[in-house]
């Protein structure tokens, strides 16, 4: 075995959860390489994921706010038209230059990346084929980072033309006159928002009762009422049962209803762990519905084989599989990581935003826990008001006899900013009082925050 194809760690994917994963390993002095299939580093997220769509909802709400907020600020505006080509460069533009970074943090770490699809042909070893061809590499240590890919409906093929995916939705040539979005989640909802905003009819067709399945009661309730307002066509307790395509149109069949005929299909109904075709279960890693199990340690009970992300299940989300990562690299080298599931913050990037920490009142109520609410509007807040923003409100959930935070659930503007106060909040198992004392300055957002808290106790000052 030649000494460049020994390390102490193989990362087998490169996204936030591997990439990030290989830089603290090699903070912590291991030589790491990690293995990557793409042409960039990054992942679904920043590839074609997290980051190309928030570039994309910024290109377009900029464009809804001139459009419609404006005049409301006594600026006149003419001739506005949308150029879809240029949102969508900039949006690669934005895309390339992150992944470059990512490319530059491993050369300053030292970190080896390899192109190729890898896979475990040992407790030690992951093959890699590539258009160089094949190279072994040796580890003690192995961490499967292989993130998660979209679902496909076995009635709803994609073409990946007319019937697209979330990755498709990315890169749509120009505003369609009506888009189907199937799935009311996270995706469905934020990629609607971007082609809504620039000028399409966007029906949005769910199963469930209602949009946002598993968040907070109140706050799904105000976001449909918004979002309706915006001009969604938000049809819950549908299902769809199949598409067929005739040119340039797609015709959506659902139960119950009438056919429906839009020019893309975008099926966003969630995304299913990438663990096939890699050699997991030949390794005698253990999988269930194709998700790998782990420990508490995010060891899968084989050799030195550690696994994190969206390859290990629950919820999805780029910043916990960071977190994963950082922490079995430091369970590998002897430390103590650490991951705490109530304070990882999930955000909806619509307008206005959504963004929650912790438990919502559903959960508490089934778990039996009793608690107090603290509730506050944008309306009564200054910033917001001076913005225009005034829909929403922020809800703390407080333990009735601790005060202790449990949840924390903002629909406003900025509040995929705001909830970093929530999430600190929780991991110091702070209370409600601790957030009501803290001085926040004015005017700003976050009193928004510090009225809540003090509305738990009954004596919010501004409402």
């Amino acid at each position: 075995m030649a000494d460049n194809d020994q390390f102490d760690l193989i990362v087998l994917g490169g996204g936030p959860g591997g990439y990030v994963a290989a830089i603290r390993a090699a903070q912590l002095g291991m030589k790491v390489v990690c293995v990557e299939k793409e042409d960039a580093l990054g992942g679904t997220c920043l590839r074609v994921g997290c980051i190309p769509s928030k570039a994309l909802l910024d290109s377009s709400e900029l464009f809804d706010q001139i459009r419609h907020k404006a005049p409301d600020h006594g600026i006149s505006v003419e001739g506005l038209s949308v150029d879809v080509g240029g949102m969508l460069k900039r949006k690669d533009e934005v895309v390339t230059s992150l992944t470059r970074g990512v490319a530059g943090l491993f050369k300053k770490n030292r970190i080896e990346w390899v192109r190729g699809f890898g896979r475990l042909a040992g407790p030690d070893t992951v093959a890699v084929e590539s258009p160089e061809g094949r190279r072994t590499l040796k580890a003690p240590k192995i961490l499967l980072a292989t993130g998660s890919v979209p679902v496909e409906l076995p009635f709803l093929k994609f073409d990946h033309e007319r019937i697209i995916d979330s990755t498709g939705a990315l890169s749509i040539p120009k505003v369609p006159e009506h888009l189907i979005v199937i799935g009311g989640g996270v995706i469905g909802l934020e990629l609607g928002s971007v082609w809504l905003r620039l000028g399409a009819r966007v029906t949005v067709l769910e199963a469930m009762p209602t949009i946002l399945p598993g968040m907070d009661g109140e706050v799904v309730r105000q976001a449909t009422r918004i979002l309706g307002k915006q001009g969604f066509d938000l049809r819950t307790g549908t299902r769809v049962t199949g598409a067929t395509r005739s040119g340039d149109k797609v015709t959506v069949t659902v139960e119950g209803g009438d056919p429906i005929e839009a020019d893309y299909v975008l099926v966003a109904v969630g995304r299913r762990a990438c663990t096939g075709g890699m050699g997991f279960e030949e390794a005698g890693i253990r999988l269930e519905r194709g998700v790998i199990q782990v420990d508490g340690h995010y060891h899968t009970g084989v050799a030195g084989i550690y696994a994190i992300g969206d390859a290990i299940g629950g919820r999805m989300l780029a910043h916990k599989a960071e977190e994963e990562g950082v922490a079995a690299v430091e369970f590998m080298a002897g430390k103590h990581g650490h991951v705490n599931y109530d304070a990882v913050a999930g955000v909806v990037y619509t307008w206005p935003e959504i963004a929650s920490v912790g438990k919502t009142e559903e959960e508490l109520g089934q778990a039996g826990v009793a608690y107090r609410t603290g509730k506050f509007p944008w309306m009564a807040n200054g910033r917001a008001k001076a913005m225009a923003e005034v829909d929403g409100f922020v809800k703390i959930l407080a333990d009735e006899k601790t005060d202790r935070i449990l949840g924390v659930h903002i629909i406003g503007p900025r509040a995929s900013d705001l909830i970093a106060e929530a999430a600190v909040a929780i991991e110091f198992e702070g209370s409600a009082e601790d957030l009501a004392r803290s001085v926040h300055a004015h005017p700003t957002l976050p009193e928004a925050i510090k009225e809540a808290a003090l509305a738990v106790d009954g004596r919010a000052i501004h409402f």
